[in-house]
């Protein structure tokens, strides 16, 4: 796995009554899919994963989460055909302020929304398996921030995403 570009990613999940909260993304190649907010954490310069998840929430949804629990699980996502591997780490909103607004400074977040419990995996339909199955799988059964936390891993085969073949690993 040497030579892979390598992310650490982390994920917020906002519940608000019988909703989560899910955010509109653009690709580069101009498709649009949902995910929790989140993003891609830049622990090296300092920024603890919490520090920049709260960050990211405030960014792409204008909330503004005060407490955070977890982890409540651990993606794990490797794709040497196009050279990256991605961690990921997901945690629960206790505690939240504020009023949706989307306002990302990097322009991948087009909307911000609060999705029914029952709407949900229809509204995950386009986004990966690794983002849209954990997320279902904790939805379903709400275990407890776990020590470690509860890990998934899937494996992404082929050199285009359009076309790769995704795997979920045992783990």
């Amino acid at each position: 796995m040497a030579g892979l570009r390598e992310w650490m990613v982390a994920g917020g999940i906002v519940l608000q009554d019988e909703s989560v909260l899910l955010v509109q993304n653009l690709r580069r190649n101009g498709t649009l899919d949902w995910s929790p907010p989140g993003g891609v954490i830049e622990v090296a310069e300092g920024e603890s994963l919490l520090d920049g998840l709260t960050r990211e929430v405030r960014e792409e949804t204008g909330l503004l989460v005060t407490s955070w629990g977890g982890p409540l699980y651990e993606v794990v996502a490797e794709a040497p055909g196009l050279g990256w591997r991605l961690r990921a780490e997901v945690h629960v909103a206790l505690a939240f302020e504020g009023a949706l607004c989307v306002a990302d400074p990097d322009g991948i977040v087009v909307d911000a929304r609060f999705v029914s419990l029952a709407d949900c995996e229809a509204q995950l339909g386009g986004c990966h398996p690794w983002v849209r199955e954990p997320l279902t799988e904790w939805l379903d059964q709400r275990w407890e921030a776990e020590s470690p936390p509860r890990p998934f891993g899937y494996r992404v085969d082929g050199d285009r995403v359009a076309e790769a073949q995704v795997t979920r690993l045992a783990r």
